[in-house]
C-alpha cells in the first residue's frame, strides 16, 4: 500500500528536559498510534524558556503512514493556537478550491466546533477569502426550529454565518417544518440538484465530494449524528439518513452517511477536553480487533486531520 507524507505539528509544554533534542529525533512509538502504521516520524524542534522557566518545545515533523492511502495527520495545540491553525487550514482549502473550481463546499456540525472557526472572522482572512464562493452544509441537524437553542443552524448563524458575507443561497439548512425522514429525503434531494449543477463535486463512487467536512466527536467517540453502535453507521445507500432514538437530546435528526463523509476530498475532526481523550485513544490507537468508534471510520479521500488540544490528546 503506498505511503504518503504529512507535516503535522507538534507542542509540548514542560518543566523538565524534552524528551527530544534541539534539533532532532525519533517521535516515541507509545506517543502515537500503532494502528497508524506509523513509519520514519521525525521531528525538528525548537525549545525556549518562558519567565516562569517553564520550558516550552515546538516540534515540526512529518509522518509516512499506510492507512488506506489517505494521510491522516495529529495536530496537538493551546486551544487558542488551535484556533488560528483551524483558520489557516480552512482559508487554504476556501483559496484553494475557489480557485481550482469557482467554488468551496463546506459542512459544518454543532458543539464547541464554530467557535473554533473564530479566527476566520478577523483579517486577514474576513478580508481576503472569497465569501461569495463558499456553500455551506450541515453534516447532521437536530430536527427543530432553526430558532431553537438545540439547532445546529442557529449556532453556526449566530456564531459565524451571520458575521460573513456568505450568500444566504449559499446556506443550506434543514426543512426544519418536516418530520426526521422527511426533512432527511428533503436535504438529500437537494444534494442531488447540487451535484448534478456541479455545484457540489462529485466522487468516483456516485457519493457527493465536498470539499471540506468540519466534524466535532463527542466523548462516546460518535460524529455527526452516527453514535456507536447505531444502525445507521451501517447505512451505505443514502446520502442523508435519520434516526429518531439519538442517546443525546433531542432524538430526532438527520445526518450524513458514512459514504458521504468518506467520498469528501477533506475532513477535519476538531476535539478539545479532557472528557473526550478516552475515545481520541480508541479512535487512534484502537486494537484492529476491537469494534471501531465511528470517529475512527472517518476515512476521506485526500486527508483526514485531526485538531486536538492537549486535554484531548492526553491520553495518547
Amino acid at each position: 500500500m503506498a505511503s504518503t507524507t504529512s507535516s503535522p505539528t507538534f507542542l509540548f509544554n514542560t518543566t523538565q528536559t524534552p524528551f527530544f533534542s534541539s534539533t532532532h529525533t525519533q517521535l516515541p512509538r507509545n506517543f502515537f498510534s500503532p494502528s497508524l502504521s506509523l513509519k520514519n516520524v521525525s521531528l525538528s524542534t525548537h525549545c525556549s524558556f518562558k519567565p516562569n522557566n517553564n520550558l516550552v518545545c515546538k516540534a515540526k515533523g512529518s509522518i509516512s503512514e499506510t492507512t488506506n492511502n489517505n494521510n491522516v495527520v495529529v495536530e496537538v495545540l493551546d486551544k487558542e493556537d488551535l484556533a488560528v491553525s483551524l483558520a489557516q487550514y480552512v482559508a487554504n482549502l476556501s483559496n484553494k478550491f475557489t480557485n481550482q473550481r469557482g467554488a468551496f463546499t463546506l459542512t459544518l456540525s454543532g458543539g464547541s466546533l464554530i467557535n473554533y472557526l473564530r479566527k476566520l472572522l478577523e483579517p486577514p482572512y474576513v478580508d481576503t477569502l472569497e465569501w461569495s464562493k463558499w456553500h455551506v452544509f450541515w453534516v447532521d441537524e437536530r430536527v427543530v426550529p432553526k430558532t431553537h437553542e438545540d439547532s445546529n443552524y442557529k449556532l453556526a448563524y449566530d456564531g459565524f454565518l451571520s458575521k460573513v458575507p456568505i450568500p444566504p443561497g449559499n446556506v443550506y439548512a434543514i426543512n426544519d417544518a418536516l418530520s426526521a425522514e422527511g426533512a432527511a429525503d428533503d436535504y438529500e434531494t437537494c444534494l442531488r440538484h447540487l451535484v448534478k449543477s456541479n455545484v457540489i463535486a462529485s466522487s468516483s463512487s456516485g457519493f457527493p465530494k465536498f470539499d471540506l467536512q468540519l466534524l466535532g466527536m463527542g466523548p462516546d467517540g460518535h460524529v455527526a449524528s452516527l453514535f456507536p453502535g447505531h444502525p445507521v453507521v451501517e447505512e451505505d445507500k443514502k446520502w442523508v439518513t435519520f434516526i429518531k432514538d439519538s442517546p443525546k437530546p433531542p432524538p430526532e435528526r438527520i445526518t450524513f452517511t458514512f459514504p458521504v463523509i468518506n467520498s469528501s476530498a477533506y475532513a477535519a475532526l476538531v476535539v478539545t477536553g479532557a472528557g473526550k481523550a478516552d475515545a481520541v485513544h480508541s479512535a487512534l490507537r484502537g486494537s484492529e480487533n476491537s469494534e471501531k468508534l465511528p470517529a475512527a471510520l472517518v476515512s476521506p479521500e485526500d486527508e483526514l486531520k485531526w485538531f486536538l488540544d492537549k486535554d484531548a490528546a492526553s491520553k495518547l
